[in-house]
């Protein structure tokens, strides 16, 4: 799905790249599937596809929560309380050294395999890049640090510096204050449909990553680009 070039003959030019961090460049399965091939592991290996999908529903859906109720906390906080619930639906949450190596495993989460390149090709058409995501500070810091991507951006910019989480307008307000852009110098990419839904209605050019085929959420405004990684990005930024 595309967005034509007539509809922004009389916006600017994208200056600045913003990624969500986890599912869109961070693989968040990731933790689970690399647990479950380790020794020791085989009950996880049985169930690890539907406990990483469960941790991950429950992860966003406490930081709605939070969000709706005013009882913020950080995104580990909410992160280990997702896979508490995970453990605990498939019996192995009494099992302290898995969840241990869980938490771990999530701490240095793999990028996906194009983003390197990908984040690079932007530097280098010249694009100022940045994350813009739930995460804490260190917690995003791992990721990057373990990915090997910090020399590819610009910022990480958290969630944590407004108290509340996304889709809550003060979170993308921080891209406009730390870059000086305005919105529609903005592509926004994220692997979840709502976060591209609300960034497409807070005034951002939004591409959503939906590597796994999903419908799109009814939630009235469509992302502008619909893509099933994130290799087209360079050429999306320049043309758009």
């Amino acid at each position: 799905m595309q967005v034509s070039r007539s509809k922004r003959e009389d916006i600017m030019a994208i200056t600045t790249c913003i990624f969500d961090a986890y599912g869109t460049l961070f693989d968040v399965s990731a933790a689970a599937r690399e647990a479950a091939e380790e020794p020791g592991n085989e009950a996880l290996a049985k169930v690890w596809p539907t406990l990483a999908a469960d941790w991950r529903t429950k992860q966003l859906q406490y930081t709605w929560l939070r969000a709706v109720t005013g009882e913020h906390t950080d995104f580990w906080s909410v992160t280990q309380d997702g896979l508490d619930w995970a453990l605990d639906k498939q019996g192995l949450l009494g099992d302290e050294t898995l969840r241990e190596r869980l938490l771990a495993l999530y701490w240095e989460l793999s990028a996906y395999p194009e983003v390197p390149a990908m984040l690079a090709a932007l530097k280098e058409a010249g694009f100022s890049t940045a994350i813009l995501s739930n995460g804490s500070p260190d917690m995003l810091d791992g990721a990057v640090q373990s990915a090997g991507i910090g020399d590819l951006l610009d910022n990480c910019l958290s969630v944590e510096s407004v108290g509340i989480f996304k889709p809550a307008d003060a979170v993308y307000d921080l891209v406009n204050k730390r870059f000086g852009c305005e919105n529609d110098q903005v592509l926004f990419v994220s692997s979840n449909g709502w976060d591209a839904s609300a960034a497409c209605g807070y005034g951002f050019f939004t591409a959503w990553v939906n590597r796994a085929g999903e419908p799109m959420d009814r939630l009235g405004h469509p992302p502008h680009e619909m893509l099933t990684d994130l290799t087209t990005i360079p050429d999306i930024a320049k043309a758009i």
